[in-house]
């Protein structure tokens, strides 16, 4: 793989883990749910901040603590879920769906709880955005293959959020998944070999529906996202 043979080919590596830390750390702290400044300009302001290799490595890593702790809080619920009620429920990381098909209801959505912190449509959404601009950059400093794994199971988990977990779509939930979509599609480009689509989006790109975009301040559609088309035409090469 290429990223894997540029960085062992590397007599030095540039890379501070010390500053990757304190970067993690600063934007964990300083943005989130309880920031005063408003979701759109803190995701510019976590995207500048993620610029260069180190911050491209932290942007890996908030997208990949993002599905982590997702799978890890799902798992939770299915446990305690069988504990509860004797029903058995399978949490599979490759297709989401199926989980949430059958028992959504009964089922918190992960991402307004990570253990880390980190708020979806903040310093996820910061990430994915800096990673997309910079991915023939991103695959010579880490794992792309890694990578595009989790923003995948981050673009399922979003979607089946809207359609099973009650999930308002609303601009900034939009924006993430826009974001995903074109970030997919960058990071696929700067591989060597493209790995195929996983299950949850060949699904999706099946379907032609188009889904209300709610104004965030106010029940208000503002707008609409046609998933189907939009992941066609982004990541059918």
């Amino acid at each position: 793989m290429r990223w894997l043979r540029q960085v062992l080919g590397r007599k030095e590596s540039p890379l501070d883990p010390g500053r990757q830390e304190a970067l993690l750390h600063d934007v964990r702290q300083r943005f989130g749910a309880g920031a005063q400044a408003g979701i759109a300009q803190q995701v510019d302001e976590v995207t500048r901040l993620l610029d260069g290799d180190d911050g491209l490595v932290v942007a890996g890593r908030i997208v990949g603590e993002a599905a982590e702790g997702a799978n890890a809080e799902l798992l939770a619920q299915a446990f305690d879920l069988h504990r509860r009620t004797g029903r058995r429920l399978v949490v599979d990381r490759r297709n989401y769906r199926p989980l949430w098909q059958a028992a959504g209801r009964e089922l918190r959505w992960p991402f307004y709880a990570l253990p880390g912190g980190f708020h979806p449509y903040v310093q996820v959404t910061a990430a994915v955005t800096a990673i997309g601009g910079q991915a023939p950059q991103v695959a010579r400093v880490t794992d792309p293959y890694a990578l595009l794994t989790h923003l995948f199971e981050v673009l399922d988990l979003t979607v089946v959020g809207w359609e099973y977990g009650r999930v308002r779509v609303d601009v900034d939930a939009a924006r993430l998944v826009e974001r995903l979509i074109a970030t997919a599609r960058e990071l696929r480009a700067a591989m060597d070999e493209q790995p195929p689509l996983p299950p949850p989006v060949r699904e999706l790109m099946r379907r032609n529906n188009t889904v209300a975009i709610l104004d965030p301040a106010a029940d208000r559609v503002v707008g609409g996202v046609n998933l189907g088309a939009e992941l066609r035409v982004g990541l059918l090469v």
